[in-house]
């Protein structure tokens, strides 16, 4: 082809293999580790950045492509891990996975490859890219339901996407592995990656405590508002946790969750878990700062909608209210979040995504 991609390889196997397929179609393959943070020593957890650039360079020697390191930590800590401490500080739940996506890998590190003459950039990423009506391209899910990763890549534009390429679209997880084991890969059985974006196996609850202070309060039960313990700090919770509160419940089989954080009295809310709890179950939700990955969707409509990452498109009405979009889902959702993203699919298409910004019928 005679076209210069670079892969950003991360020592793991999905992206050590992505560089393989393309080299297999003619491409000009670079393989490139992003330096984007290290595990310094006021973070408690494992960071094995060291480990893992050498297992990138190693999957490189084995398919014979070139490797570099660039160093993006300034531009990470800047875009991602501000944004992350400063939407827990404020009293929403961000999403570091996502606006990585959108700010560093297709944002600076798109810049910087095509400063250094690459066309292309290429991610492990299990999700596909179409060239769809009126040449626009659009997102799909990836082949393998269970490895889909299109929620991740839902804010990225227009732009970006026309510039990237995820060659593990069409794969299941296994032909990859039996890939990786072909190209002679020592990554090829290594275990995905659980940690947070690009800073390691760090636990979300130690990583923001090494940053944020603690500032405990007061848990009350919702309905009665009668006393039932302290709370560490209401940034280290979220809408509908049970477990790691410390609080229990006189119910056998049914236990106490989160439902609202109430940041004038620093005071946590909890209720029994049930759809009867107040404000775990709501219909709707506003979205702010919304991107359309490909050719703009038609609404009003109904569309699938994935409030997170593990949940399932639930059909919901999205129209929109000036710059906000409202979603109303046909049933009930549990633990909608503020600083969440919300992913509209039509059918396996990403027809767009956004922040929730408010939850139930408000007024703004």
């Amino acid at each position: 082809m005679g076209k210069r991609v670079v892969v950003a390889m991360s020592g793991g196997v999905d992206s050590s293999v992505a560089a393989g397929i393309l080299r297999d179609e003619g491409w000009e393959v670079c393989g490139v580790y992003m330096k984007n943070w290290m595990n310094e020593v006021e973070i408690v957890g494992e960071c094995p950045w060291e480990e893992d650039i050498e297992d990138a360079r190693s999957a490189a020697e084995a398919l014979g492509i070139e490797f570099r390191v660039v160093n993006l930590m300034k531009e990470y800590k800047e875009r991602v891990v501000k944004y992350l401490l400063e939407g827990y500080r404020s009293g929403v739940t961000p999403n570091p996975d996502v606006v990585c996506n959108r700010e560093i890998k297709f944002g600076v590190f798109l810049q910087w490859a095509e400063r250094e003459g690459f066309e292309y950039v290429a991610t492990g990423h299990y999700a596909r890219k179409v060239k769809g009506m009126g040449g626009f391209y659009e997102l799909y899910e990836g082949v393998d339901k269970k490895k889909d990763q299109s929620y991740f890549l839902g804010m990225l534009v227009q732009e970006q996407l026309a510039k990237a390429i995820f060659p593990l679209g069409g794969y299941e997880k296994v032909r990859v592995r039996e890939l990786a084991r072909e190209y002679g890969l020592r990554n090829a059985d290594k275990k995905d990656s659980q940690g947070i974006c690009f800073i390691g196996k760090v636990k979300m609850v130690d990583f923001l405590r090494a940053h944020l202070p603690d500032k405990p309060g007061p848990v009350y039960e919702a309905e009665s508002g009668r006393y039932l313990g302290k709370h560490l700090g209401l940034h280290l919770y979220t809408i509908g946790q049970g477990r790691g509160v410390g609080i229990a419940s006189p119910h056998k089989g049914r236990g106490y969750v989160v439902v609202r954080k109430d940041w004038e009295r620093n005071a946590l809310i909890m209720a029994l878990e049930g759809e009867d709890a107040p404000g775990l179950y709501e219909k709707v939700c506003w979205l702010n700062d919304v991107s359309w990955p490909g050719s703009e969707l038609k609404i009003p409509g109904e569309y699938g909608v994935r409030p997170r990452y593990r949940a399932a498109a639930e059909r919901a009405l999205v129209s929109k209210d000036g710059e906000w979009v409202k979603v109303e889902f046909e049933k009930p959702q549990r633990a909608l979040t503020l600083g969440q993203v919300a992913v509209l699919y039509d059918g396996e298409r990403v027809a767009g995504a956004g922040f929730i910004a408010m939850v139930g019928e408000r007024k703004f």
